[in-house]
């Protein structure tokens, strides 16, 4: 087949995709089933692989590329983002009309309702079509370039055919604002995930989305099913079009997700029939709203009415009520969670809220209770936190709400299993400390199973929680105890499954040192930290013997991880979780890495973007030469590798008198 035939393959195949892509993500109407849609994904990296000079930048399978980044470039948004005034009641909405019609002089105004979608702006730069950039909104006149972490959401298109673009009435450089959320039922799904794993749960959809578009790494973005709704098209800055009803049109016909329930009201009173509409549909509705947004349909009066700071006056955010109710703690109890992370949680009198009963709200921890000075027995207000999480909000202390009088106070041992509590200096949080804790066991064996861990793929949730209900595994130990006689006892488990688990439960015991430390949940001790361990000490009995202080001399390992490995193998529970193992044939020992001197005792700080090694290479060569890498520029920092594009970072150093080298420099230091 020729080169040229090859290109207009892979570019057919590409448009299926994006067809199919667009069938999914923003119609929510799929034409093809998951394991088809694979099949074209699959090939078409088969094909790009083959060819790796066709591969283009808005290709399907680049969405998640690149590694994880040292920090957001700030970026200067075309035009102001602006933040909404609110009105909370029909009368704060009259006035906000009165006000318009008498700063615009027109009476025939018409308004373009919008829902107010509880998450985070985002504005995208599409240039050629293409999407080139992806900035949060900040202070509304700079914010942070998220670009790679944008390109994971499917409802996103990196790129938009002329034809679209003709057929939606648009240029091929423009810009598009809307909001950033997750799905309430995929935010469920995630917090009931973490539970299973004995981690916090988060508190809502919106700071979620907030905190999954600012992840250094694109990949945990794209493992999280975040979703993109347009509602603002901009040119240079400036609205593309005399009106906000065509612009939203223009979106949804150039293939974004665009807001159905919207509605172009003639009047007030039909925007406040929307409004009353809604609130009580909102319930009915597959992400979180707490609000209406009113604005002003035409573009040409938009500008003229103006704004007051960074609010605008041609629009306003009417705010429903927070869903909430006042009820009386019964009793406070303790919840264990993976890491034994001890939650104290209100039992409640039943009360309704937002369409649920609500008898259970977290009270996070003592900071947390005595922040609110709540007793067993006070009547509290409760508001269902991004309408997932029931928490505390307030003490009632009225006349109809007498005070309680009991104190509730952390206990000292676990209340599962009886091990020692404790809190570490400095943090909120109080643990059990005993590794083999049933209430952390799930989890524990979930984290201890996992891809980049012992790499037991067949060990999913379903069988986990078979394998611990049963009593067939108590520890991770008890895994390499598993026959099997005993898995073909479960349920949904035939012959060929539970070879298959035995075979990948017996491969794990190849796998290095540093993924058996890894394994063993130590807090702090994540991926990276437990190789450093595994290079300086050699073994895991060397770890195990070791001081706080002779810990503290591997790289990155501070007091906090020292303490926490010193107190881990401590425990005596811990202790013979590790000798079982060891019976079990796990490796135990691996190369120690005798380290080079010449950089000893240097601390390093990179920026920019390196030519002639990757960021990873770079810090690997400081490393083995002996030096330290720092994230962070201060008067400690012996050194600053600055490479092209170099940032904030390079302006610190200069301002401290810090020496600035660049990657020829550093190759000599290190030798």
């Amino acid at each position: 087949m020729s080169s040229s035939a090859i290109e207009k393959k892979i570019e057919a195949l590409r448009e299926k995709i994006r067809h199919h892509e667009y069938r999914y993500y923003v119609l929510d109407d799929p034409e093809i089933s998951d394991a088809d849609f694979d099949t074209l994904m699959n090939e078409l990296k088969r094909l790009e692989a083959e060819h790796p000079a066709l591969v283009t930048p808005d290709s399907p399978t680049q969405r998640v590329g690149g590694k994880p980044r040292e920090g957001f470039v700030k970026a200067k948004h075309s035009s102001p983002m602006l933040s909404l005034d609110n009105a909370y009641s029909e009368e704060e909405l009259r006035d906000w009309e009165r006000r318009v019609h008498e700063l615009s002089g027109k009476t025939d105004l018409e308004y373009m309702c919008e829902l107010k979608l509880d998450g985070m702006s985002l504005a995208l730069v599409y240039s050629d079509g293409r999407l080139e950039r992806g900035i949060t909104r900040g202070d509304g006149n700079v914010g942070e370039d998220v670009t790679l972490n944008v390109r994971t959401v499917r409802s996103i298109p990196l790129s938009i055919s002329k034809d679209k673009l003709k057929k939606a009435g648009m240029s091929a450089d423009f810009e598009v604002r809307g909001e950033m959320l997750m799905p309430v039922a995929a935010f469920r799904k995630l917090n009931e995930e973490r539970k299973i794993q004995g981690l916090a749960a988060f508190a809502n959809p919106r700071n979620f989305a907030a905190g999954t578009v600012r992840q250094l790494e694109p990949s945990i973005t794209a493992q999280r099913r975040m979703d993109y709704f347009a509602y603002m098209l901009l040119k240079d800055g400036q609205p593309f079009f005399d009106r906000q009803s065509k612009s939203m049109d223009a979106l949804e016909a150039a293939g974004f997700k665009v807001n159905p329930n919207r509605k172009l009201a003639k009047n007030l009173h039909e925007v406040w029939r929307f409004i009353q509409s809604w609130e009580a549909k909102r319930e009915s509705l597959p992400y979180e709203i707490d609000g209406i947004v009113v604005k002003v349909d035409r573009t040409t009066w938009q500008r003229e009415l103006g704004s007051v700071g960074k609010v605008p006056r041609w629009a306003i955010a009417y705010k429903y009520a927070a869903r909430g109710g006042v009820t009386q703690i019964e009793d406070i109890l303790v919840q264990v969670g993976r890491t034994g992370k001890l939650t104290p949680v209100a039992a409640l009198k039943p009360v309704p809220i937002g369409g649920t009963t609500v008898s259970r709200a977290t009270l996070h921890n003592m900071d947390e209770i005595e922040r609110l000075g709540v007793k067993i027995g006070d009547w509290v207000e409760v508001e269902r936190g991004g309408d997932v999480i029931p928490k505390v909000v307030k003490v009632v202390d009225d006349k109809e709400h007498p005070r309680g009088h009991k104190q509730f106070e952390m206990p000292e041992h676990c209340p599962v299993c009886g091990g020692n509590v404790v809190r570490t200096p400095g943090e909120v949080d109080h643990r059990c400390v005993n590794a083999n804790c049933p209430a952390k066991l799930q989890g524990t064996i979930l984290h201890f199973a996992s891809r980049h861990v012992m790499e037991i793929d067949g060990l999913g949730e379903a069988l986990v929680n078979q394998l611990t209900e049963r009593g067939l595994v108590k520890n991770v130990a008890d895994l390499y105890k598993l026959t099997k006689d005993g898995l073909l006892q479960l349920e949904r488990m035939g012959e060929k499954s539970a070879d298959n688990v035995l075979a990948e439960i017996e491969a794990s015991k190849k796998l290095p040192l540093e993924r058996v430390i890894y394994g063993l949940g130590i807090r702090f001790v994540g991926e990276r930290t437990a190789q450093f361990l595994a290079e300086h000490f050699g073994s895991l009995d060397a770890i195990m013997k070791a001081s706080a202080e002779e810990l503290e001399e591997v790289n990155e390992v501070g007091p906090r991880i020292a303490e926490s490995i010193v107190e881990f193998f401590a425990n005596e529970h811990n202790r013979k979780l590790v000798g079982d193992l060891r019976k079990a044939g796990l490796t135990f020992t691996g190369q120690k890495k005798e380290k080079g001197t010449k950089l000893t005792g240097k601390t390093f700080v990179l920026t920019g973007t390196l030519e002639r090694h990757t960021r990873d290479e770079a810090k690997k060569m400081i490393e083995d030469a002996g030096g330290r890498v720092s994230g962070s520029v201060s008067k400690k920092t012996d050194y600053v590798v600055a490479g092209s594009d170099a940032g904030s970072k390079l302006d610190k150093a200069r301002e401290l008198g810090v020496s600035v080298i660049g990657e020829e420099e550093l190759e000599e230091l290190a030798g």
